[in-house]
């Protein structure tokens, strides 16, 4: 299969997104998705940005939807383009939490899932996480640019760096 030409400095983005990776003791705070894109894979909590609405504010709304928490210090850590073949184009906002009010509660859309730090079930997830979730949880910053084929990544292009955080 060839890979397609994407102008990323004209790219749509159809959907606005969030996600969002609360750590705590040595373990990230994952979801099972019941519904919705990437329903029955392994995620942190999130979703599409509502109009109107700043990431920072989904951010916080999604984890409240999804796991009846309200994270308290969400920091941005990076941005993901997502350019997909059978599904709108994502473009979504990264944060990381470590201080949340509540008790993480199963929803219709997603089963909270402590996870320690070096058991992450990548297996499990979008194949996208590995190139950037291991980084992003170690203290990086990042702007990630996949090229999807259904759910297989045909190319992909992940910076690291403080200077990530410009785009912000």
């Amino acid at each position: 299969m060839s890979i397609r030409a994407v102008d990323w400095e004209n790219w749509p983005a159809e959907m606005p997104a969030t996600l969002v990776f609360v750590v705590q003791d040595g373990q990230v705070l994952l979801i099972e998705k019941q519904r919705g894109i990437g329903a029955g894979k392994i995620n942190g909590p999130g979703g599409k940005i509502d109009p109107g609405e700043t990431p920072y504010e989904c951010a916080v709304r999604e984890v409240q939807e999804e796991l009846c928490i309200t994270v308290k210090d969400a920091q941005k850590r990076g941005e993901l383009f997502f350019d997909m073949s059978t599904m709108p184009n994502i473009h979504c906002h990264v944060y990381v939490a470590t201080e949340f009010e509540g008790t993480p509660t199963a929803t219709p859309e997603a089963i909270p899932r402590w996870t320690p730090l070096d058991k992450i079930p990548y297996d499990e997830m979008w194949d996208d996480d590995q190139y950037w979730l291991p980084r992003m949880l170690a203290g990086e910053s990042f702007i990630g640019k996949f090229i999807f084929d259904d759910e297989e990544i045909l190319w992909q292009e992940v910076e690291f760096s403080p200077q990530a955080a410009k785009y912000w």
